[in-house]
């Protein structure tokens, strides 16, 4: 619980088995009467894994849900739709305009245009973050992008690497799930070690798999595994961030950025820090709103989502 009425939902089901799911969270802002706003505008970011919606009121941001993706993009959209307006009043009929993202984004039912999720990561990290930040890490659940962009948030050039899960969070899961250790400390585990090891060498989550499990066999401690894990994940994302070009300040987003034991390695491979994650808004900042790095697709996507109804009403 935060301070006030602001508050984190985690999701209430808790599958021990489960190792490799994120807590899945919603937050509404007690400060905002919807009723009283003159646009309102939404995001909906489905991607591989997760599914965002974030609904903002005037450009502040009311509220927002982060669920894991179903079998379909339909009915992941409405799942975090739901989850986001749950307790408001509010329903999809009072939505002014809603702009669809992520792998999904066209097959949104209550988007009224799609926009990349590349186009949509940059506008959003630049309001989360600020006007300063030039380069974000975007790492999502099958793909990997660095995206630079300009003081406005628009986009300069992007590179990313999706052949394989490998790097990306779905294939950090599937590695928690193999070594019985639960996604969330991964992080902190992959520290509690005497010495960094080398990184593990495969660069496909199936053979690291089975590099793993030989490590395991020759009595390497599950701790200095998962180390070496995420240090050939922050290998792999440097060699991108190389190729697109580093440029002060970075930020990083999506669901990896929970996971330190890889944000903090490529910090120290880059020899760069990543901006701290904190909004941009001193206002927010005061309020103690929540940060979820994986909202900045939805951001964006409800940010472009107002513009277009202003250009819509002609302002």
């Amino acid at each position: 619980m935060l301070t006030g009425d602001v508050a984190v939902v985690a999701e209430t089901k808790e599958d021990n088995n489960e190792l490799w799911r994120w807590k899945e969270s919603r937050w509404t802002n007690p400060d905002i009467d919807w009723r009283a706003g003159s646009i309102i505008s939404a995001g909906i970011d489905v991607g591989s894994v997760s599914t965002q919606c974030v609904i903002m009121v005037d450009g502040e941001l009311y509220a927002y849900a982060s669920l894991r993706s179903g079998s379909g993009s339909a009915d992941s959209a409405w799942k975090g739709t739901n989850k986001a307006l749950e307790g408001t009043g509010m329903t999809v009929d009072n939505w002014d305009y809603c702009v669809g993202t992520g792998y999904g984004r066209v097959l949104i039912p209550m988007s009224k245009r799609a926009i990349t999720e590349i186009a949509c990561h940059g506008r959003g990290a630049n309001w989360m973050y600020g006007p300063r930040i030039r380069t974000i890490l975007d790492m999502g659940g099958q793909d990997c992008k660095v995206i630079r962009i300009d003081e406005r948030g628009k986009l300069l050039n992007f590179v990313m690497n999706d052949k394989c899960a490998a790097g990306a969070g779905r294939g950090m899961e599937v590695f928690a799930d193999f070594v019985g250790v639960p996604i969330i400390e991964v992080g902190e585990r992959s520290f509690d070690i005497d010495d960094e090891p080398k990184p593990v060498s495969s660069t496909c989550v199936i053979f690291a798999k089975s590099e793993a499990a030989g490590l395991l066999r020759e009595g390497w401690d599950v701790n200095k595994v998962l180390a070496a894990y995420c240090s050939a994940t922050a290998s792999r994302v440097m060699e991108l961030m190389k190729r697109v070009g580093l440029e002060p300040e970075l930020a990083i987003t999506g669901g990896i950025a929970k996971n330190r034991g890889v944000s903090e390695r490529i910090e120290k491979q880059c020899g760069m820090k990543f901006i701290p994650k904190k909004w941009h808004n001193p206002e927010y900042e005061q309020k103690s709103v929540p940060f979820d790095t994986q909202i900045a697709g939805a951001v964006g996507a409800a940010l472009f989502a107002r513009a277009l109804k202003e250009k819509e009403k002609g302002k």
